[in-house]
């Protein structure tokens, strides 16, 4: 079977039917299962939840593991592991349990790659964003890796519950690009599925003064008419390409919304989450196959959305 989730081209269906859920335990986690378990019950999802232990520290000489009896830590986790498998919710799903010992990216690649996986579900804690990820400082290595799409529960999203998991109002957050056409399946396919109302954003950010041009050198009223014919040429031309998105056998619940604007990017798509009441995020993100590099890139557009979103945030990856 393909690792690229079904795809129907008629009706640009996805399903994610292999969904893994990134567990430490933690509030944010149990967010995140949440969520997870509400989006498996939808599509029939198999469900795979994986912890991973910290490694060994290092040792000068090498030692024999610990026997299974006497490894408190494995202990605890498998006990906290069968908690989570004997919740009401999952009675009916097909779940899978996944308890290994390394360094998460080690963990949960393996998992990805050998089950087909459509869906990683991450949760975020605290108020330092990605840095506070549930599964520890090194996650935002995993969500900028991660070959699937990624369902982030970010710290001010709501708790899961029947209303905010029904995803009424999803928001297509694009700059045009190719990493955002390959997101849009997801925002539409979720709207279909979810009987939901779609908002399609492009964020224009503000004119930059060198494209001025002659108009810096003469009165500011010059100026001001320069930006605004700027501002009206884009918005046209963008409400125009954000239009030619749909295909023609769109079976949508509600005619979408197109909304055009000029501000910083990611002020601008957090500021329309919230005058629409949207309950999901879908938008693009850059992803790259080298661990050393996804730890230094920049990601500050997809980093504040995140960590500032009310609502969950789905990222789909180039």
């Amino acid at each position: 079977m393909s690792a690229v989730p079904q795809i129907n081209d008629r009706k640009r269906r996805i399903e994610f039917k292999q969904i893994l859920i990134a567990t430490d335990f933690s509030d944010a986690s149990q967010r995140a299962f949440d969520y997870a378990v509400a989006i498996a019950h939808r599509y029939g999802s198999t469900v795979f939840i994986v912890h991973a232990m910290a490694p060994d520290p290092r040792e000068p000489v090498p030692i024999y593991p610990l026997p299974r009896e006497l490894d408190r830590g494995r202990l605890e986790a498998e006990e906290r592991m069968k908690q989570l498998a004997q919740d009401p919710r999952i009675q009916d799903l097909n779940l899978q349990l996944v308890l290994e010992q390394g360094p998460v990216w080690d963990v949960l690649s393996p998992v990805i790659q050998r089950e087909n996986v459509d869906l990683l579900v991450l949760g975020t804690r605290g108020r330092g964003g990605l840095k506070k990820l549930a599964l520890g400082s090194v996650a935002e290595v995993v969500l900028r890796l991660a070959p699937r799409p990624v369902l982030t529960i970010g710290p001010k999203a709501p708790l899961a519950g029947a209303a905010s998991t029904e995803f009424k109002r999803i928001l297509f957050a694009t700059d045009l690009g190719p990493t955002s056409t390959q997101a849009f399946p997801y925002a539409l396919s979720m709207a279909e599925d979810y009987g939901a109302q779609l908002v399609l954003l492009h964020m224009v950010p503000p004119m930059p003064l060198p494209e001025l041009g002659p108009a810096m050198c003469v009165p500011a009223v010059y100026g001001a008419e320069e930006v605004a014919n700027w501002e009206e040429t884009t918005r046209a031309e963008s409400a125009k390409k954000l239009r030619e998105l749909l295909p023609p056998n769109t079976k949508l619940a509600a005619e979408p919304e197109y909304v055009v604007g000029t501000d910083f990017v990611p002020e601008g798509i957090l500021d329309v989450a919230a005058a629409h009441s949207i309950e999901l995020i879908v938008m693009g993100a850059d992803r790259t196959s080298a661990p050393r590099l996804a730890a230094h890139i920049p990601w500050d557009l997809t980093h504040e959305v995140i960590c500032h979103a009310k609502c969950p945030v789905l990222t789909v990856g180039n």
